[in-house]
């Protein structure tokens, strides 16, 4: 079982910028990639960025230059650095684990965090 907790959402202006943390807890030695998915109010969920245990990055072509996902292996955390946020950005932000276990993938979800970006 692996844990998620995201932090960081919150109200800015256009322009402005946030950062979003998600911890991870439990069993993160089988977790093989992490990213952050957001969903705008009538949207489907939707990719923002991902990042491997091996570092490699993927992000919404949309989204490349403005955002960045990076982590911090010491405290089993990965950040979503957002800047030049656009009213088009909010939404729930979730993070995502998925982790390998006996050569099946699970996906485990964190509850989701508010982004409010004011014009």
């Amino acid at each position: 079982q692996v844990q998620l907790v995201e932090s960081g959402g919150g109200l800015v202006q256009a322009g402005g910028s946030l950062r979003l943390s998600c911890a991870a807890s439990g069993s993160i030695f089988s977790i093989i990639a992490m990213g952050w998915y957001r969903q705008a109010p009538g949207k489907q969920r939707e990719l923002v960025a991902g990042i491997t245990s091996g570092g490699n990055t993927d992000y919404a072509k949309s989204l490349k230059g403005r955002f960045t996902i990076y982590r911090d292996n010491d405290k089993n955390t990965v950040y979503l650095q957002m800047n030049s946020l656009k009213v088009e950005d909010t939404g729930v932000y979730y993070c995502n684990g998925v982790s390998d276990h006996d050569a099946d993938e699970y996906d485990y979800w964190g509850q989701g965090t508010q982004v409010t970006v004011a014009k």
